[in-house]
């Protein structure tokens, strides 16, 4: 995996509001792929977390997955 690289959560980060499934992008690579710093973002653009993740907590998009959908909390989150 590598930067700008679009990656896909592989557990639940609750106390982020992120959740195994949610699709982020690599912003940096921590030596040699030790750990990576991930951006998750709404689909309008906001910032939801940048996070440094290790590489069991992420993995590369594949073959035939679809996108799904869902509200982050409110209580994070308000427009």
């Amino acid at each position: 995996m590598k930067e700008l690289d679009i990656v896909i959560l592989t557990q639940d980060l609750p106390e982020l509001d992120l959740q195994a499934g949610d699709i982020g992008t690599i912003v940096l690579v921590h030596g040699a792929g030790e750990a990576f710093e991930v951006e998750f973002s709404t689909l309008d653009g906001e910032n939801v977390a940048v996070e440094t993740l290790l590489p069991n907590q992420i993995r590369p998009i594949t073959r035939g997955e679809i996108a799904h959908v869902r509200k982050l909390s409110d209580v994070q989150h308000s427009h």
